[in-house]
């Protein structure tokens, strides 16, 4: 079974961009995010018996995504794909004005999940919220901007969509937010990338609904 993640820098997680047998059989392809935790667990349960593709890549957003999708998901054929993407379509464009509008998001994101569906009759998704806490990200750099709200808009047309064409969704800003606490640092040290605590808690997430809906 070959699972392929696909988003934006909470999917990417400084993975190795070197493709060879080396990178691959180490895991380095992967990165240090909630994908290489995945393939550790899945792996460890069943050895052989998947195959892992990190195709995430830092700052995209949902329009970068569509325009990539054709060499970094289709080709690979894939029998499982993760999506996951949004923040960079808020932040921190609402100063930049790069950022992609509400409407806009989920214009793509359907046509998105519309070609691949075409492409890849058979393939399973996974629809993965963006989600945000208070911190650095927002306040040193962005003051005066309040990301969360924004945020959650974005999470509700996943959802929206995940329930629409009958996808699991995996949502964390909830589960994030209880985690946390007072100390959201701890689990998104700027607000947005995750610690090796968040890390451990999406990817906690992503297998239960690997196991109770993907693969059963």
């Amino acid at each position: 079974m070959r699972i392929l993640f696909y988003g934006d820098s909470i999917t990417d997680a400084g993975r190795e961009r070197d493709n060879d047998e080396f990178s691959f059989k180490l895991g380095l392809g992967l990165g240090l995010g909630f994908a290489n935790y995945v393939a550790q667990e899945l792996s460890f349960e069943k050895p052989g018996h998947y195959e892992f593709i990190n195709r995430g890549v830092g700052g995209n957003r949902v329009v970068d995504l569509y325009a990539r999708i054709k060499a970094d998901c289709w080709n690979h054929k894939p029998d499982v794909v993760s999506f996951m993407v949004g923040i960079n379509d808020v932040w921190p464009f609402p100063d930049e004005g790069n950022g992609v509008e509400l409407d806009r998001y989920e214009k793509v994101y359907r046509m998105m999940l519309d070609d691949t569906l075409a492409k890849l009759p058979n393939v399973k998704i996974i629809l993965g919220e963006p989600f945000f806490l208070k911190g650095s990200a927002a306040e040193i750099d962005y003051p005066k901007w309040d990301g969360a709200p924004n945020v959650r808009d974005y999470a509700k047309v996943v959802r929206k969509l995940a329930k629409e064409y009958g996808f699991p969704c995996l949502s964390l800003q909830e589960k994030l937010e209880d985690a946390a606490g007072d100390e959201p640092s701890l689990y998104l040290y700027d607000g947005i990338h995750p610690t090796p605590a968040a890390v451990k808690l999406i990817a906690t997430e992503w297998l239960k609904i690997f196991k109770e809906q993907i693969e059963k």
